[in-house]
């Protein structure tokens, strides 16, 4: 996958930022600050973001895009949907150091509302009739799920978690 110049420098912006969140309080971290961690000017940081928040969107989506990229088959039975949510648990913790930093700046709140956006917008693809309140379900399960797990520091065999998630939705087929 050939990546543009703009992505290196948001993926600059993001990286910069996980540092310096490892070493500052985040409110304490500025936009110039961000900006000289990552070698670019406050004119690149504001062509493509508003807020130090919007780092961490982009994030979220570019881990998004990886993960759906990657996946070279549409879920058709439990079988599937269990290894999916592996897939997920499994990049979820790869990237356990960045969410916990998210979490200490208290900043989780990001993570839900992109999971209740991403969960509303493909089911309105994807399930067009469902009940409009489904997405949230699926997509607090995930977010309270995925913070109590990295709470304890992600523990565990990810094909038991995943199967223990998809039971809890298939409600205990």
């Amino acid at each position: 996958m050939d990546v543009s110049p703009e992505e290196y420098s948001r993926s600059y912006l993001v990286q910069a930022l996980f540092r310096l969140m490892d070493e500052y309080e985040y409110e304490g971290i500025s936009v110039s600050d961000l900006c000289r961690k990552a070698g670019v000017g406050r004119a690149t940081f504001y062509r493509y973001f508003k807020r130090k928040e919007d780092v961490l969107v982009y994030y979220f989506d570019h881990n998004t895009r990886e993960f759906r990229f990657g996946q070279r088959y549409f879920p058709r039975c439990r079988e599937d949907y269990v290894r999916l949510v592996a897939d997920v648990l499994e990049r979820f913790r790869n990237n356990k150091e960045p969410f916990r930093l998210i979490r200490q700046a208290h900043l989780e709140y990001l993570y839900l509302d992109y999971l209740n956006n991403n969960f509303a917008e493909l089911f309105e693809k994807e399930y067009p009739g469902q009940s409009r309140y489904l997405p949230y379900l699926y997509a607090g399960m995930l977010f309270n799920f995925s913070m109590a797990w990295l709470d304890d520091g992600c523990p565990g065999n990810i094909s038991e978690m995943a199967e223990l998630c998809v039971k809890a939705i298939y409600f205990g087929d």
